[in-house]
């Protein structure tokens, strides 16, 4: 099994002290002026987004992908060929609208930019997937405490030997993201993350993380180690960077998806992808 390669990513700083209280729009204005970093904790209660674009000719193998994997590739938009824009954010422009991006090319990352115009084509389609950070909000008001948000890290993701389903020219491994959670919080944990199925939902494994063939959590494959503290047992999420793994085992012609953990803000409220009436 093709694994992505274990790139450096770039130094990770919080974003601004203040980051959590910022307007989507506020964020999105930041980002396209060069501000980049982690996106965890910012415009609280507002949906944040994967990004993944690909030719046309591809888009088909990638929707298709997606259906088949809903749990680490849940779609909350499809723009039209060429569009930057999408209608989770009003004025938005996502080829300038994130911190940082990755340009891919017969699935090598070859380029970490900030803005993509240079690098946009008429053709492009690209995917908005639902994201874990937007669930955190819920984790942290049921007492679940968010480990890299305390120790200003990036959340640290792994791929994993479970294989995605495949889906015509594309294939790979399944990513998952890792929050250390006390196990009396366990429970809430699930609770609350399952309750947003649009953005991941609940775990994918708590616990041994060789039962995901991950050997070492002090060795992420993205983002940042996060350290344990005392009775915390790892949590295992789904990850929106599983179609990076993809495009890296497919290898695609070329695609443009975000940089992981500096996702794209949405007008969309949290509470727009709660389950309700459940208890």
């Amino acid at each position: 099994m093709t694994q992505p390669p274990r790139t450096e990513d770039l130094p990770v700083t919080a974003v601004d002290e203040h980051a959590h209280a910022w307007s989507p729009r506020a964020a999105r204005a930041r980002f396209r002026d060069g501000l980049a970093g982690p996106t965890a904790g910012v415009a609280a209660g507002h949906t944040q987004a994967n990004l993944i674009s690909v030719p046309a000719d591809w888009a088909y193998d990638m929707l298709l992908f997606w259906q088949r994997n809903p749990k680490p590739c849940p779609v909350l938009d499809v723009t039209d060929a060429g569009s930057p824009s999408t209608v989770l954010a009003e004025g938005a422009d996502l080829r300038t609208d994130l911190p940082r991006y990755r340009v891919w090319r017969d699935g090598e990352l070859v380029e970490e930019p900030t803005d993509v115009r240079a690098h946009w084509r008429d053709d492009l389609v690209s995917f908005l997937l639902g994201c874990s950070f937007t669930f955190e909000w819920a984790l942290a008001r049921a007492g679940v405490p968010i480990r890299h948000v305390e120790q200003g890290r990036n959340v640290p993701m792994y791929v994993t030997t479970r294989a995605c389903r495949a889906a015509g020219r594309l294939r790979g491994p399944m990513v998952v993201s890792m929050r250390p959670v006390p196990a009396e919080h366990i429970r809430a944990a699930i609770r609350e993350s399952s309750l947003l199925p649009a953005v991941h939902g609940g775990p994918v494994h708590c616990g041994d993380p060789a039962a995901l063939g991950i050997g070492d959590l002090a060795r992420p494959d993205f983002g940042d180690p996060v350290a344990l503290a005392p009775g915390d047992i790892p949590v295992f999420w789904a990850c929106g960077v599983t179609p990076q793994a993809a495009v890296t085992a497919s290898r695609p012609p070329f695609a443009i998806t975000h940089a992981p953990g500096q996702m794209f803000l949405t007008d969309a409220r949290d509470e727009q992808y709660r389950l309700v009436g459940i208890v």
